[in-house]
């Protein structure tokens, strides 16, 4: 079974990509012993996708898979974008960030929003980039304990209940890292058939 490194501390994400990944040995990064901070300085998810899963490639020279993802607000010229993991600061919590997108958004009639997802691979040295996006809209008050980040205040276009609401199989059918992964399984299909 080929091995695969996540390049991500965070638990659900893991999880959530573990459940999208069959096939592959996942190996986290506590699996493979690498217990660096690794900076995200750009100002795209491509970018920081890349120098996360570059960093952990030069350590262990294996498959890597790194993924940045964030939610963009119309109405706040799509931020945090990038930011949305420390957009109440450095070591903000899911909670803190979400409170300050609250906060932003009071008197806001426009509340559109999209989810943005990038994968990067590193298949045999090579980086390979998938990219997902979910549309919706924010709610004024957090509700579901599915989930994580945002999910509690965003309802997904065509549905009535929050990201944190729905059930993990819908979740995984509509998300915007659903979404990058079907492209990223296809090309992983095409690699290893060929």
């Amino acid at each position: 079974m080929r091995e695969l490194v996540l390049a991500s501390g965070n638990k659900k994400k893991i999880n959530e990509l573990k459940d999208l990944l069959e096939g592959f040995l996942v190996l986290s990064l506590s699996d493979i012993g690498f217990d660096q901070e690794i900076a995200e300085p750009y100002l795209t998810f491509k970018e920081n996708a890349l120098q996360k899963a570059r960093t952990v490639f030069q350590f262990c020279n294996k498959n890597v898979l790194a993924d940045d993802s964030g939610i963009s607000v119309l109405s706040l010229n799509n931020q945090p974008g990038v930011f949305s993991a420390r957009y109440a600061g450095e070591n903000a919590s899911d909670q803190q960030n979400l409170d300050k997108l609250l906060e932003e958004m009071q008197g806001k009639e426009n509340r559109r929003a999209f989810y943005t997802a990038v994968l990067c691979l590193i298949w045999e040295g090579v980086p390979h980039y998938f990219e997902g996006t979910c549309h919706g809209t924010l709610i004024h008050e957090p509700r579901g304990n599915n989930g994580f980040g945002y999910d509690p205040i965003f309802i997904p276009n065509g549905y009535s209940e929050t990201f944190a609401e729905l059930s993990s199989e819908i979740k995984k059918s509509i998300s915007h890292r659903a979404q990058a992964m079907e492209k990223l399984s296809a090309f992983i299909k095409e690699q290893t058939n060929s």
